[in-house]
């Protein structure tokens, strides 16, 4: 186990919150929450039949049969009402463990969820949109993943923090200036220390000419005026971020290259790669992708996480669910 996520699982456990996790017919989803609460960071909800899901120290909930179904329903249908939704639709609705997993955050029955073992990204994002919604202030919802490299100088001791890599596909100038607000913000919450957000392109600062490098300029320019308390640069390329030697070069007198601990990257083709490369040549350990700018913390999976990685997921969770100002 590596020493940052027992960090993470340290700071959970000194707050212990409540996580629903809607799959529980997944065997990585049981194993995963009978850890989760014999390490004792996490109170654990499973969704499913009592009778099938039997997990030690773990609360074990059947939506259809649950004494909240009604409650939850009448809620999903008042939320719902300018929608169209009915009493009736919405007692169907419940049915799915997915949204009534949802609705228990929503109602304060749970702290957080993580769900997408089984599910795609767009069956968790749904029903969080719908119930959850943004946070104040906040436009878009984005994803983001800490990578932790062994034996890296880059970023804060070879932790970086990589956004968007899971929903924004193009994002346009102010979204792409939301997904690096967001970002900073998550820095802030979880390593505790200044993020210094490097706005990534193909050129640093004019190096190339084409419209998407406007883009990505346009951005950082409205990260500046949106919060002028971050320390944000761009466009940049990414050895100009990372490397005081080519920031020198590159980016003479830039108050991020060099040092960034946070990249944004300017669509999630770019992102999706990135990360991955990360990942599998720097041998680096993955939290995420997660999601920020949800009003109460909810968290996709990979359909092909391992148990470690839900675990992860858990504590990250948690500790999002601790920055949450009632």
């Amino acid at each position: 186990m590596s020493k940052f996520l027992d960090s993470l699982k340290a700071r959970a456990a000194a707050d212990k919150k409540t996580i629903v996790m809607p799959e529980g017919e997944d065997a990585r989803v049981r194993v995963a929450a009978k850890q989760v609460v014999e390490e004792g960071f996490a109170n654990i909800v499973i969704l499913g039949d009592p009778n099938e899901i039997k997990v030690v120290g773990c609360t074990t909930i059947d939506p259809k049969t649950s004494d909240k179904h009604e409650a939850y329903a009448q809620k999903f249908a008042e939320l719902r009402a300018k929608k169209g939704v009915t009493i009736e639709q919405a007692r169907k609705t419940m049915d799915d463990p997915v949204y009534f997993g949802t609705m228990m955050v929503k109602m304060g029955d749970a702290d957080g969820m993580v769900s997408g073992a089984t599910h795609y990204t767009a069956d968790t994002l749904r029903p969080a949109l719908q119930i959850l919604k943004t946070a104040p202030g906040v436009k878009i919802v984005s994803g983001w993943m800490l990578e932790v490299v062994p034996d890296c100088v880059y970023g804060q001791d070879g932790v970086v923090l990589l956004a968007d890599v899971g929903l924004n596909e193009y994002p346009d100038a102010d979204k792409l200036s939301e997904i690096a607000i967001g970002s900073a913000k998550s820095w802030r919450d979880f390593m505790g220390t200044e993020p210094y957000v490097a706005m990534l392109s193909y050129s640093t600062y004019g190096s190339a000419k084409h419209e998407r490098i406007d883009l990505v300029r346009e951005a950082t320019e409205l990260v500046r005026k949106k919060a002028p308390e971050i320390k944000v640069d761009g466009e940049m390329q990414l050895d100009a971020a990372l490397s005081d030697r080519v920031a020198d070069q590159k980016a003479p007198g830039s108050p991020v290259g060099g040092r960034a601990n946070v990249l944004i990257f300017p669509n999630l083709d770019a992102g999706n790669i990135g990360y991955k490369l990360i990942q599998r040549f720097g041998k680096a350990e993955a939290f995420g992708p997660l999601l920020q700018g949800l009003a109460r913390p909810v968290n996709d999976l990979s359909r092909g996480s391992l148990v470690a990685d839900i675990v992860g997921t858990v504590a990250v969770t948690c500790i999002q669910a601790q920055q949450i100002e009632d």
